[in-house]
């Protein structure tokens, strides 16, 4: 190549770079400042992850620019995005100090988007992992009654549930006894709380779970979808064993999401601190778009956490995501 094309290959390397690492800047921006954005950035924060492809291309095309402030200012853009990715703040269980009991409980959640996702893979999900306990959103009583064809009701024979038509219902069922608590105020769509007694090798264990359904962060319902993860919050600073399940329709790389886990003396994302957060539960249909992680399982420190898995469904754009809790005994 010429001294002529090596100058014009280096020139639009350095345009090219500017063009790419624009937008993530701006979207980076976003990220680093935890403040109430409109709901369009608040959309564009879920999919910060997949900022490192272009920032990696913005380097890659400054390193051909040979633009040395370029190089560096893109280079500082990907560490960012690294860091990010795997942030040193991701809470972990508390290690107990002695020889605590715990019972352990293998906990599955699934959104069943209007009740279309596939009743015999659920069932054949709780079977094959031993699910004590299952949460569902979006539930209906048509796969209400697909479930108890299945033989789900023989699996986790104990049921709280309000079917309805719309993106509303829910439902809990487990293998151990369930105590209604109540529904946490003010969000639209209906978020139960049950008590659960679990027993296991002479010893007992309770755990209060929350079947989470926060409103989307829609056009205006942005507010509301805040709203929701502050009631969150609020349960989650009662005191005991704690267990928010469900769709969050939040991502670590939320503000708000984060502050949530910050309730009190700091609660767990599971799915993050096995090392998954970057697993994406959300879209396993339709709309073609990078996947995120919106459904998590959320516990108070004390509660130990293992085997976290991320399993499609059928029918649904959410997947399932399990893992097996050590509640402490007492």
């Amino acid at each position: 190549m010429t001294a002529s094309g090596h100058k014009y290959l280096a020139a639009a390397g350095r345009w090219l770079a500017l063009l790419v690492a624009t937008p993530v800047l701006a979207l980076s921006a976003l990220r680093a400042v935890p403040a109430e954005w409109p709901v369009l950035a608040v959309q564009l924060l879920s999919f910060t992850p997949w900022l490192a492809v272009p920032a990696a291309v913005a380097m890659v095309l400054a390193l051909l620019g040979r633009s040395r402030w370029l190089q560096v200012s893109t280079a500082a853009l990907l560490l960012c995005q690294v860091f990010w990715l795997f942030p040193f703040d991701i809470a972990k269980p508390a290690t107990a100090s002695g020889p605590a009991a715990t019972v352990e409980l293998k906990a599955m959640n699934i959104n069943s988007e209007f009740g279309q996702a596939d009743a015999a893979r659920i069932v054949q999900l709780v079977r094959e992992n031993g699910i004590g306990l299952l949460t569902i959103q979006e539930h209906s009583q048509a796969l209400q009654d697909r479930l108890s064809a299945e033989g789900l009701d023989r699996l986790l024979p104990i049921r709280d549930s309000d079917p309805t038509d719309d993106a509303g219902g829910y439902a809990v069922y487990s293998r151990f006894p369930l105590e209604p608590v109540g529904l946490v105020p003010d969000t639209p769509f209906r978020i139960p709380t049950v008590r659960l007694t679990a027993a296991a090798n002479g010893s007992t264990a309770v755990l209060e779970v929350t079947n989470v359904h926060a409103l989307p962060p829609l056009d205006a319902r942005v507010d509301q979808w805040r709203s929701d993860l502050e009631a969150l919050a609020r349960v989650a600073e009662r005191p005991g064993n704690r267990l928010l399940i469900g769709d969050f329709n939040a991502t670590y790389d939320h503000a708000e999401f984060r502050e949530l886990l910050g309730t009190g003396p700091g609660l767990v994302d599971v799915g993050a601190a096995s090392g998954s957060r970057l697993v994406p539960t959300w879209p396993m249909e339709g709309p073609q778009l990078p996947g995120i992680t919106i459904d998590h399982l959320v516990t108070s420190p004390q509660v130990g956490s293992s085997g976290y898995e991320v399993h499609a469904v059928p029918g649904t754009d959410h997947a399932a995501v399990l893992a097996t809790l050590s509640v402490p005994a007492g």
